[in-house]
């Protein structure tokens, strides 16, 4: 959990706890039971066979007790309608904590894909392209139309989960953002608003939404 993360949350107004990997199901349900919302970051990618796909070259990262802690909390989420925030990997972990799937590598498995992952190459603030959000979303309601954010990924949501909504996506069709209509607050970004909210207001926003939503 980097640094960033827990600055964006703080200046949103969020007392940061973070929570151990490999805790008893039972300890971890009981340091759950105390949250007032649960935020999910970036990292490596989520196994595939969460999701029932047999693991493209390209997929690197894999940690099965991250992979097991996080979809567990995200579930647990979900049922109790306490207000989630994901990025990037956490966008991932959402979609498919919730029956989604994902694209394993959106440069070999999207055509005429535009570039979204700049990382080493550039900063974490650095704005790599637009994103247009979707009317009648909350990201819309938070962000406005568009968006320029950066991008440090090579996977996407590809089928999204039941009940969600596709609320940003990039000019070559790649989803940007899902949320889950029916409750209080759940939205996933596959960007990084973190890095950005010295500069964009409407990314401190976001976290602000979620921050006023616990």
């Amino acid at each position: 959990m980097s640094r960033p993360y827990l600055i964006a949350l703080e200046a949103a107004g969020a007392a940061p706890i973070l929570l151990p990997l490999a805790l008893g199901k039972d300890t971890l349900k009981d340091l759950f039971s105390r949250l007032d919302g649960l935020f999910l970051g970036g990292g490596g990618d989520v196994n595939p066979a969460c999701y029932d796909r047999v693991q493209h070259p390209k997929t690197e990262g894999i940690d099965s007790l991250r992979d097991e802690t996080e979809l567990l909390l995200t579930k647990w989420a979900l049922e109790a309608d306490l207000p989630l925030l994901g990025v990037c990997r956490g966008t991932q972990t959402l979609n498919v904590a919730a029956g989604g799937t994902l694209i394993q590598d959106v440069s070999d498995q999207v055509p005429n894909a535009i570039r979204h992952q700049y990382s080493p190459e550039k900063p974490r603030d650095f704005v790599a392209h637009g994103v247009e959000t979707v009317q009648g979303t909350r990201l819309r309601q938070i962000l406005g139309p568009t968006a320029r954010v950066n991008s440090f990924h090579h996977q996407a949501v590809e089928t999204t989960a039941p009940g969600f909504a596709v609320s940003a996506i990039a000019s070559d069709g790649v989803v940007e953002a899902i949320e889950l209509p029916s409750n209080r607050f759940v939205v996933g970004v596959q960007w990084h608003p973190e890095s950005l909210i010295s500069f964009d207001p409407g990314m401190l926003s976001l976290f602000k939404s979620f921050i006023q939503a616990a």
